[in-house]
Protein backbone atom coordinates (compact mmCIF):
# COMPACT_ATOMS: atom_id res chain seq x y z
CA UNK A 1 0.00 0.00 0.00
CA UNK A 2 1.19 3.50 -0.87
CA UNK A 3 0.07 6.38 1.33
CA UNK A 4 -1.24 9.50 -0.32
CA UNK A 5 -4.20 11.77 -0.58
CA UNK A 6 -7.16 9.38 -0.68
CA UNK A 7 -4.85 6.90 -2.48
CA UNK A 8 -7.05 7.26 -5.58
CA UNK A 9 -9.64 4.83 -4.25
CA UNK A 10 -13.08 6.26 -3.49
CA UNK A 11 -14.33 3.00 -1.96
CA UNK A 12 -11.57 2.49 0.56
CA UNK A 13 -10.48 4.41 3.64
CA UNK A 14 -7.02 4.54 5.16
CA UNK A 15 -7.06 4.63 8.96
CA UNK A 16 -4.04 5.43 11.10
CA UNK A 17 -3.83 3.28 14.23
CA UNK A 18 -1.66 4.36 17.17
CA UNK A 19 1.60 2.49 17.57
CA UNK A 20 2.93 2.36 21.12
CA UNK A 21 1.05 2.67 24.39
CA UNK A 22 -2.42 2.66 22.81
CA UNK A 23 -1.71 -0.07 20.26
CA UNK A 24 -2.77 -3.18 22.17
CA UNK A 25 -5.93 -1.67 23.62
CA UNK A 26 -6.92 -0.24 20.21
CA UNK A 27 -6.48 -3.58 18.45
CA UNK A 28 -8.48 -5.34 21.18
CA UNK A 29 -11.37 -2.89 20.78
CA UNK A 30 -11.35 -3.42 17.01
CA UNK A 31 -11.37 -7.19 17.59
CA UNK A 32 -14.38 -6.96 19.87
CA UNK A 33 -16.06 -4.75 17.29
CA UNK A 34 -15.73 -7.58 14.77
CA UNK A 35 -12.58 -6.56 12.92
CA UNK A 36 -9.76 -9.09 12.69
CA UNK A 37 -6.45 -7.20 12.46
CA UNK A 38 -3.14 -9.02 12.01
CA UNK A 39 0.19 -7.29 12.54
CA UNK A 40 3.50 -8.47 11.16
CA UNK A 41 6.67 -7.66 13.11
CA UNK A 42 8.22 -6.33 9.91
CA UNK A 43 5.35 -4.26 8.56
CA UNK A 44 3.60 -1.06 9.54
CA UNK A 45 0.58 -2.01 7.44
CA UNK A 46 -1.66 -4.38 9.44
CA UNK A 47 -4.01 -6.68 7.55
CA UNK A 48 -7.70 -6.17 8.33
CA UNK A 49 -10.57 -8.39 7.22
CA UNK A 50 -12.57 -5.48 5.82
CA UNK A 51 -11.82 -4.91 2.11
CA UNK A 52 -12.96 -1.29 2.44
CA UNK A 53 -10.32 -0.41 5.06
CA UNK A 54 -6.53 -0.13 4.94
CA UNK A 55 -4.63 0.34 8.19
CA UNK A 56 -1.27 1.89 8.95
CA UNK A 57 0.56 2.00 12.29
CA UNK A 58 1.91 5.41 13.26
CA UNK A 59 2.81 7.17 16.47
CA UNK A 60 -0.24 8.82 18.01
CA UNK A 61 1.69 12.09 18.05
CA UNK A 62 1.79 12.15 14.24
CA UNK A 63 -1.64 10.88 13.25
CA UNK A 64 -3.62 14.12 13.50
CA UNK A 65 -1.18 15.95 11.24
CA UNK A 66 -1.30 13.22 8.58
CA UNK A 67 -5.10 13.19 8.75
CA UNK A 68 -5.19 16.95 8.26
CA UNK A 69 -2.83 16.69 5.29
CA UNK A 70 -4.96 13.98 3.65
CA UNK A 71 -2.28 11.31 3.82
CA UNK A 72 -4.77 9.40 5.97
CA UNK A 73 -8.54 9.50 5.64
CA UNK A 74 -8.94 8.98 9.37
CA UNK A 75 -7.06 8.05 12.48
CA UNK A 76 -7.25 7.22 16.15
CA UNK A 77 -5.29 9.49 18.42
CA UNK A 78 -5.61 11.48 21.62
CA UNK A 79 -7.24 14.86 21.98
CA UNK A 80 -3.90 15.92 23.50
CA UNK A 81 -2.04 15.34 20.23
CA UNK A 82 -4.75 17.00 18.16
CA UNK A 83 -4.33 20.04 20.38
CA UNK A 84 -0.54 19.86 20.47
CA UNK A 85 -0.20 19.75 16.68
CA UNK A 86 -3.01 22.30 16.25
CA UNK A 87 -4.49 20.06 13.56
CA UNK A 88 -7.64 21.10 11.72
CA UNK A 89 -9.54 17.82 11.55
CA UNK A 90 -13.09 16.54 11.81
CA UNK A 91 -13.85 14.70 15.04
CA UNK A 92 -15.95 11.63 14.27
CA UNK A 93 -16.37 10.84 17.95
CA UNK A 94 -14.84 10.29 21.37
CA UNK A 95 -13.62 6.85 22.44
CA UNK A 96 -12.96 6.85 26.17
CA UNK A 97 -10.13 4.39 26.67
CA UNK A 98 -6.45 4.56 27.45
CA UNK A 99 -3.50 2.19 27.88
CA UNK A 100 -4.67 0.68 31.15
CA UNK A 101 -8.43 0.88 30.97
CA UNK A 102 -11.58 2.76 30.07
CA UNK A 103 -10.57 6.14 31.32
CA UNK A 104 -9.02 9.48 30.57
CA UNK A 105 -5.44 10.63 30.85
CA UNK A 106 -4.11 13.83 32.35
CA UNK A 107 -1.15 15.94 31.39
CA UNK A 108 0.22 17.27 34.65
CA UNK A 109 2.90 19.59 35.87
CA UNK A 110 5.04 17.60 38.29
CA UNK A 111 8.14 18.22 40.38
CA UNK A 112 10.33 16.30 42.80
CA UNK A 113 8.75 15.90 46.23
CA UNK A 114 11.46 18.08 47.79
CA UNK A 115 11.11 20.88 45.21
CA UNK A 116 10.06 24.34 46.39
CA UNK A 117 7.87 24.77 43.29
CA UNK A 118 4.24 24.82 44.43
CA UNK A 119 2.44 26.60 41.60
CA UNK A 120 2.86 27.58 37.98
CA UNK A 121 4.04 31.04 39.12
CA UNK A 122 7.11 29.41 40.68
CA UNK A 123 8.27 28.29 37.22
CA UNK A 124 9.48 31.76 36.24
CA UNK A 125 12.93 31.33 34.64
CA UNK A 126 12.88 27.55 35.24
CA UNK A 127 13.39 24.63 32.85
CA UNK A 128 10.51 22.28 32.01
CA UNK A 129 10.92 18.99 30.15
CA UNK A 130 7.99 17.55 28.19
CA UNK A 131 6.81 15.94 24.96
CA UNK A 132 3.87 18.36 24.95
CA UNK A 133 5.90 21.45 24.10
CA UNK A 134 3.34 23.68 22.38
CA UNK A 135 0.59 23.03 24.91
CA UNK A 136 3.01 23.68 27.77
CA UNK A 137 4.12 26.96 26.20
CA UNK A 138 0.48 28.01 25.81
CA UNK A 139 -0.15 27.10 29.46
CA UNK A 140 2.78 29.21 30.63
CA UNK A 141 1.74 32.16 28.45
CA UNK A 142 -1.80 31.98 29.82
CA UNK A 143 -0.38 32.23 33.33
CA UNK A 144 2.09 35.01 32.47
CA UNK A 145 5.15 32.87 33.18
CA UNK A 146 8.37 32.97 31.18
CA UNK A 147 10.18 29.63 31.35
CA UNK A 148 12.28 27.37 29.14
CA UNK A 149 10.39 24.40 27.67
CA UNK A 150 12.61 21.59 26.42
CA UNK A 151 11.41 18.65 24.33
CA UNK A 152 11.80 15.31 26.09
CA UNK A 153 12.51 12.25 23.98
CA UNK A 154 11.28 9.95 26.73
CA UNK A 155 12.04 8.93 30.32
CA UNK A 156 10.54 12.30 31.24
CA UNK A 157 9.95 11.45 34.89
CA UNK A 158 13.66 11.10 35.68
CA UNK A 159 14.32 14.61 34.32
CA UNK A 160 12.51 16.19 37.25
CA UNK A 161 15.36 15.02 39.47
CA UNK A 162 18.20 17.29 38.38
CA UNK A 163 17.95 17.64 34.61
CA UNK A 164 14.97 20.01 34.66
CA UNK A 165 13.16 21.93 37.37
CA UNK A 166 9.79 20.43 36.44
CA UNK A 167 8.13 18.18 33.90
CA UNK A 168 4.82 18.04 32.10
CA UNK A 169 3.95 14.39 31.64
CA UNK A 170 0.94 12.19 30.96
CA UNK A 171 -0.60 9.99 33.63
CA UNK A 172 -3.62 7.74 34.06
CA UNK A 173 -3.46 6.97 37.77
CA UNK A 174 -0.53 9.00 39.06
CA UNK A 175 1.06 5.85 40.48
CA UNK A 176 4.19 6.08 38.34
CA UNK A 177 4.78 9.66 39.44
CA UNK A 178 4.46 8.67 43.08
CA UNK A 179 6.80 5.73 42.56
CA UNK A 180 9.41 8.16 41.26
CA UNK A 181 8.93 10.50 44.24
CA UNK A 182 7.23 13.19 42.18
CA UNK A 183 4.20 15.26 43.11
CA UNK A 184 1.62 16.89 40.90
CA UNK A 185 1.46 20.68 41.01
CA UNK A 186 -1.24 21.30 38.41
CA UNK A 187 -3.20 19.68 35.59
CA UNK A 188 -2.78 21.24 32.15
CA UNK A 189 -5.39 19.18 30.32
CA UNK A 190 -7.48 16.03 30.36
CA UNK A 191 -7.47 13.95 27.21
CA UNK A 192 -9.42 11.07 25.70
CA UNK A 193 -8.96 9.04 22.55
CA UNK A 194 -10.76 10.26 19.41
CA UNK A 195 -11.58 8.94 15.97
CA UNK A 196 -10.86 11.79 13.58
CA UNK A 197 -11.20 12.33 9.83
CA UNK A 198 -9.70 14.67 7.29
CA UNK A 199 -11.97 17.44 6.07
CA UNK A 200 -11.78 16.26 2.44
CA UNK A 201 -12.49 12.64 3.37
CA UNK A 202 -15.39 13.67 5.62
CA UNK A 203 -16.91 15.59 2.71
CA UNK A 204 -17.07 12.34 0.74
CA UNK A 205 -20.52 10.81 1.50
CA UNK A 206 -19.32 7.20 1.20
CA UNK A 207 -16.29 7.72 3.43
CA UNK A 208 -18.29 9.64 6.00
CA UNK A 209 -20.87 6.85 6.17
CA UNK A 210 -18.15 4.21 6.49
CA UNK A 211 -16.40 6.10 9.30
CA UNK A 212 -19.67 6.60 11.17
CA UNK A 213 -20.25 2.85 10.98
CA UNK A 214 -16.76 2.11 12.31
CA UNK A 215 -17.25 4.58 15.15
CA UNK A 216 -20.65 3.11 16.03
CA UNK A 217 -19.14 -0.36 16.40
CA UNK A 218 -16.11 0.82 18.38
CA UNK A 219 -18.23 2.94 20.69
CA UNK A 220 -20.59 -0.02 21.14
CA UNK A 221 -17.69 -2.12 22.42
CA UNK A 222 -16.64 0.50 24.95
CA UNK A 223 -20.20 0.96 26.15
CA UNK A 224 -20.57 -2.79 26.59
CA UNK A 225 -17.36 -2.93 28.64
CA UNK A 226 -19.07 -0.97 31.40
CA UNK A 227 -22.31 -2.96 31.50
CA UNK A 228 -23.64 -6.51 31.90
CA UNK A 229 -26.91 -8.24 31.12
CA UNK A 230 -28.77 -9.71 34.07
CA UNK A 231 -31.43 -12.40 33.93
CA UNK A 232 -33.52 -13.63 36.84
CA UNK A 233 -36.72 -15.43 37.71
CA UNK A 234 -39.20 -13.59 39.90
CA UNK A 235 -42.54 -14.51 41.43
CA UNK A 236 -45.13 -12.03 40.20
CA UNK A 237 -45.95 -11.08 43.76
CA UNK A 238 -42.30 -9.94 44.18
CA UNK A 239 -41.95 -8.23 40.79
CA UNK A 240 -42.44 -4.65 41.92
CA UNK A 241 -39.97 -5.07 44.78
CA UNK A 242 -37.36 -6.42 42.33
CA UNK A 243 -37.96 -3.66 39.79
CA UNK A 244 -37.34 -1.03 42.47
CA UNK A 245 -33.83 -2.48 42.94
CA UNK A 246 -33.00 -2.55 39.23
CA UNK A 247 -31.64 0.47 37.40
CA UNK A 248 -32.10 -0.14 33.67
CA UNK A 249 -30.62 1.07 30.40
CA UNK A 250 -34.19 1.55 29.23
CA UNK A 251 -36.81 -0.66 30.87
CA UNK A 252 -36.44 -4.30 31.94
CA UNK A 253 -37.90 -6.95 29.67
CA UNK A 254 -40.49 -9.00 31.54
CA UNK A 255 -41.68 -12.33 30.11
CA UNK A 256 -44.25 -14.68 31.54
CA UNK A 257 -43.03 -18.23 32.20
CA UNK A 258 -44.92 -21.52 31.75
CA UNK A 259 -45.63 -21.34 35.46
CA UNK A 260 -48.04 -18.41 35.50
CA UNK A 261 -46.93 -17.41 38.99
CA UNK A 262 -43.42 -16.59 37.75
CA UNK A 263 -41.86 -14.26 35.21
CA UNK A 264 -38.46 -13.79 33.64
CA UNK A 265 -36.76 -10.37 34.04
CA UNK A 266 -33.96 -9.27 31.72
CA UNK A 267 -32.12 -5.97 32.04
CA UNK A 268 -28.78 -4.23 31.46
CA UNK A 269 -26.97 -2.59 34.37
CA UNK A 270 -23.65 -0.93 35.07
CA UNK A 271 -21.00 -3.54 35.80
CA UNK A 272 -19.73 -1.50 38.74
CA UNK A 273 -22.97 -1.89 40.74
CA UNK A 274 -23.64 -5.61 40.19
CA UNK A 275 -22.03 -6.72 43.45
CA UNK A 276 -24.15 -4.21 45.32
CA UNK A 277 -27.51 -5.09 43.82
CA UNK A 278 -27.32 -8.90 43.71
CA UNK A 279 -27.86 -9.26 47.48
CA UNK A 280 -30.71 -6.73 47.26
CA UNK A 281 -32.29 -8.64 44.38
CA UNK A 282 -32.15 -11.87 46.37
CA UNK A 283 -33.71 -10.11 49.34
CA UNK A 284 -36.47 -8.72 47.08
CA UNK A 285 -37.30 -12.23 45.85
CA UNK A 286 -35.28 -12.74 42.67
CA UNK A 287 -34.01 -16.26 41.98
CA UNK A 288 -31.74 -17.89 39.41
CA UNK A 289 -29.81 -14.66 38.89
CA UNK A 290 -27.46 -14.86 35.90
CA UNK A 291 -24.87 -12.24 34.88
CA UNK A 292 -23.84 -12.21 31.19
CA UNK A 293 -20.98 -10.16 29.69
CA UNK A 294 -21.79 -8.09 26.60
CA UNK A 295 -19.85 -7.67 23.35
CA UNK A 296 -21.48 -4.52 22.01
CA UNK A 297 -24.27 -2.12 22.88
CA UNK A 298 -25.48 -0.01 19.98
CA UNK A 299 -27.46 3.00 21.13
Amino acid sequence: MVLGKNNGDAKKIIIGLPKGSLQDSTLEIFRKAGYNIKISDRSYFPMIDDPEINCVLLRAQEIARYVEDGVLDAGITGFDWITETKSDVQEVGELVYAKQGLGKVRWVLAVANESDINSVKDLQGKIIATELVNTTKDYLAKNGVDAIVEFSWGATEIKARGIADAIVDVTETGSSLKANNLRIVDTLMTSTTRLIAGKESWADPWKQKKLKEVYMLLKGVLLAETKVEMLMNVRKENLQAVLKVLPALNSPTISELSNKEWCDVITIVEKSIVREIIPKLKEAGAEGIVEIPLNRIIE
